[in-house]
């Protein structure tokens, strides 16, 4: 990528992309087809890779193309409110701020390490994206999200450009409908041996650290459920269908809006949560705002 870009280069690829066709990006910008055919290849050999690639009787955008368009549509809204701003007109509309988290990380610890971001001096649109980690790290490695939030740090066996932010650590607690309390409630945690419990799938860094504890423990509970969804295993935790286990650092919020008890707390078993993002050194601001909260307030460091 050149360290210099030519800016009128960039607004013909640009106007070119959301048109589809250079012919409609001629008919709009006044210029020959053959100016701005000319113009995208010397942009396309300023990069060094190509930028469309034909689609019927169109053009679609190949994956640097798409990259491009991303950062070209921030900076001509922006030169857009530049304008305004000379001219005395406010700057419209909050900023768009994209979140992408783990399948597994519970929603309302999600939603608490998020939460600072929503109050910054100036207003910004939150998307929050869940899904499978790998597929998170590759969207923010072709900047579709801003930040992916997991309990795993990313490692160099992906092949992306990330970089980790530590937030914290938590215990884990062990929470049970009021039924069931009673009974696995007095000499915990062996009172887990044979009782019902409810974990993630076997594919999240969270079941392998409750698999080992158990194990280190010679506790052999009866695994009654087993789910991706960390919402639905609280729902069906609340009906008393077995114990399952979370984070210490929402255990209020879980029992408020779960009516469900804390049977006991393992506090030798850590899970962390990381922010990962696409920048070594954090600079944007919803981004700094969320890692400063976590470390100081959420998870107390």
């Amino acid at each position: 990528m050149p360290d210099t870009m030519n800016y009128k280069h960039l607004h013909y690829f640009w106007v070119v992309a959301h048109e589809g066709s250079i012919a409609k990006a001629s008919e709009k910008l006044h210029i020959t087809p053959q100016t701005i055919s000319g113009q995208l290849s010397l942009l396309e050999q300023r990069i060094g890779n190509a930028l469309f690639e034909k689609a019927g009787r169109g053009l679609a955008l190949t994956d640097t193309g798409r990259i491009v368009l991303r950062y070209a549509d921030e900076i001509f809204e922006l030169g857009r409110e530049l304008g305004d701003v000379l001219r005395g007109a406010p700057v419209a509309g909050p900023s768009e701020f994209i979140v992408g988290a783990a399948s597994a990380l519970p929603k309302t610890i999600v939603y608490k390490i998020i939460e600072p971001a929503l109050h910054l001096p100036h207003d910004i649109s939150l998307t929050s994206r869940e899904g499978p980690v790998d597929g998170m790290l590759a969207d923010l490695a072709v900047h579709k999200v801003d930040m992916v939030l997991s309990d795993t740090p990313v490692t160099s066996a992906v092949s992306v450009k990330a970089y980790n932010h530590l937030l914290g650590e938590s215990g884990l607690s062990c929470f049970a409908a009021p039924r069931l309390l009673k009974t696995y409630k007095k000499n915990f945690p062996q009172s887990l041996n044979n009782a019902p419990v409810l974990l993630p799938t076997p594919q999240y860094a969270i079941r392998q650290l409750i698999d080992g504890w158990l194990q280190e423990h010679n506790i052999y509970p009866v695994i009654c459920g087993q789910f991706d969804d960390s919402a639905l295993m609280k729902s069906f935790g609340q009906v008393g269908m077995g114990i399952f286990f979370m984070s210490s650092a929402i255990e209020e919020e879980i029992c408020n809006n779960f009516n469900v008890r804390v049977v006991g707390r393992i506090d030798d078993v850590k899970q962390k949560f990381y922010a990962i993002s696409a920048e070594r050194k954090v600079k944007h601001p919803a981004v700094a705002a969320i890692c400063d909260t976590a470390r100081s307030a959420l998870f107390g460091e």
